[in-house]
């Protein structure tokens, strides 16, 4: 049986608690450096940081229900070739999918890391958590989040990111030791949990209090599921209908300018150049005027339709749902939903679901002869 460790919460402050737990994971140079969100600024959203020295944890928050991007792709640099040191980093169910997905694509590497996993109950899109956290400071901020403390949980009229109300993935997997936030009582101590032989080996060294049981952990995740999957299943049939034709594709995504922001926050994305920064769409002005004569005008900018279609034909196979391409949207598109329902329906078609597994290759990567049988038979 899988180790559960207990992670003790004082003065009912479950951030000092994980402070506390990843300076020990450093103390005994298990590791040499954790990435994990810190407040730097005071006041300022939390971003990920890699921190070497354990002293510098003190803005550490890996409870803050905030995400400004996603760490899987800073993480694939990290492993990508030798660093010398292994790391730990503390990451969203998503960004652990997503980091998967890179590993598959030789973008990663699983050698020198720890994968601490969060249960997520959710976080707060960037503009909406600045409003949630008003003038409050970002850890009491946090604490109120969770119900302690007793601040206030949320400003008026907030809610959560909706790529996180959609999310049927709260709880880590592939991960080698699994934070198990959801159903507990964080005044008073924090379940963590072994899930690999390495992250059994690091809670073993680290000497902390066995428990037998994670405090209604999966009752509370089975409740968080049901509701996000309810909420997913209306979401998508909501953008189905407002994106079935071309023409209502097309008014979905009118506001969009061709800046590529949900193109460098998606984690899976890592092409070094994209087809979209080459001449082939440096157009002459000739043709814009040709092209404006054929039909009495031409929205500018153009391709922006095009754009978005070969994302998705590029992408939606790998898409982990983590919102961060809505998230860098200036105009508000909502790009993840449009981004969900393909790939709903392209993962659902493979039967593949993106970061469940390392040894599950892509998709599109392999021949399966007997594939699509149904497709082949009628073209027959």
């Amino acid at each position: 049986m899988a180790t559960t460790a207990k992670i003790r919460v004082e003065g009912n402050n479950p951030i000092l608690a994980l402070q506390g737990f990843l300076k020990g994971l450093m103390a005994d140079g298990a590791v040499g450096g954790v990435l994990v969100p810190v407040h730097h600024f005071g006041r300022g959203m939390p971003m990920p940081t890699l921190v070497t020295d354990p002293e510098q944890l003190l803005g550490a928050d890996p409870l803050a229900p905030a995400f400004p991007m996603s760490s899987a792709k800073l993480l694939s640099r990290l492993t990508r070739g030798q660093a010398g040191e292994r790391i730990a980093a503390v990451m969203r169910p998503c960004e652990i999918r997503a980091f998967v997905e890179l590993v598959k694509l030789n973008q990663g590497s699983f050698d020198n890391v720890v994968l601490i996993g969060m249960d997520c109950l959710g976080a707060y899109d960037n503009a909406n958590y600045r409003l949630f956290l008003g003038d409050r400071d970002p850890l009491e901020a946090t604490l109120g989040f969770h119900g302690l403390a007793g601040a206030d949980a949320a400003a008026d009229g907030v809610g959560i990111a909706t790529a996180c109300m959609a999310c049927e993935h709260p709880s880590p997997t592939n991960a080698d030791i699994v934070v198990g936030v959801a159903g507990a009582d964080l005044r008073e101590s924090i379940p963590a949990m072994a899930d690999s032989a390495r992250g059994e080996a690091l809670l073993s060294a680290l000497g902390l209090q066995e428990i037998q049981s994670s405090n209604g952990r999966d009752t509370a995740l089975a409740s968080l599921v049901e509701a996000r999957t309810a909420y997913r299943d209306a979401m998508i049939e909501r953008t189905k209908a407002v994106t079935g034709t071309l023409t209502d594709l097309s008014e979905y995504l009118s506001g969009c300018v061709n800046c590529y922001n949900c193109r460098v926050a998606c984690p899976v994305c890592y092409c070094k150049e994209c087809v979209f920064n080459t001449d082939v769409f440096e157009h002459k002005p000739w043709q814009y005027v040709e092209w404006a004569k054929r039909k009495g005008s031409l929205k500018l900018p153009t391709d922006t339709i095009f754009f978005h279609l070969t994302r998705m034909a590029h992408m939606s196979m790998a898409c982990v749902g983590c919102g961060q391409c809505s998230n860098a949207c200036p105009n508000d598109i909502p790009v993840m939903e449009l981004f969900r329902t393909v790939a709903a329906r392209t993962q659902e078609s493979f039967g593949y679901e993106p970061g469940r597994s390392l040894q599950e290759p892509p998709p599109l990567s392999v021949f399966k002869e007997d594939e699509f049988q149904e497709a082949v038979s009628h073209m027959a």
